[in-house]
């Protein structure tokens, strides 16, 4: 009985596994231009964010917050967010402040992505520098966004991104 209430419940509410080379070969692509963007060991702590951007491009492609807008000006904005915070303070209870800001401001956007809350949190603590949200975050979502929808294009097994524009709303 146990048994099968767990495979109802996986069935129901579980994902749905989607393993392919190229996805995995385009992660490790993504990491690897992390790394040249961010050449100081700041970039270790952003795999998390932009781990799960990835993860959300590749397994959640049709989510609106998979979207390019969303994707790419929620994250910036988040950053930016938390950049302007750090002109102020620093420390553990104003990245907590500048995340709530982001969830607010990115939010107001339309443009929702949950990695954009926690890039907020980033330059209060490890202080990536001004420029974060324009040098690291920027071209690291336009090139995620651009590839991942050449990629659908290209690939057999990719996922359908971006999702098509509705019209008459």
């Amino acid at each position: 009985m146990r048994a099968n209430r767990l495979s109802q419940i996986v069935a129901a509410w579980g994902t749905k596994p989607y393993p392919f080379v190229a996805g995995y070969v385009w992660l490790a692509a993504m990491f690897a231009l992390l790394a040249v963007l961010e050449t100081n060991r700041v970039g270790l702590y952003l795999v998390p964010p932009f781990g799960a951007t990835l993860s959300i491009l590749l397994l959640l492609p049709e989510s609106p917050i998979a979207q390019p807008y969303a994707l790419i000006v929620g994250s910036v904005a988040g950053a930016a967010v938390g950049t302007a915070v750090s002109f102020f303070a620093h420390g553990l209870p104003m990245a907590v402040l500048a995340a709530v800001i982001a969830f607010g401001v990115i939010s107001l956007l339309h443009a929702y992505h949950p990695p954009g809350v926690a890039l907020a949190i980033y330059p209060l603590l490890l202080h990536p520098g001004n420029w974060f949200p324009l040098t690291v975050v920027l071209p690291f979502t336009l090139v995620a966004v651009v590839t991942a929808a050449l990629l659908s294009q290209r690939v057999k097994r990719w996922p359908a991104y971006p999702r098509p524009l509705s019209q008459g709303q």
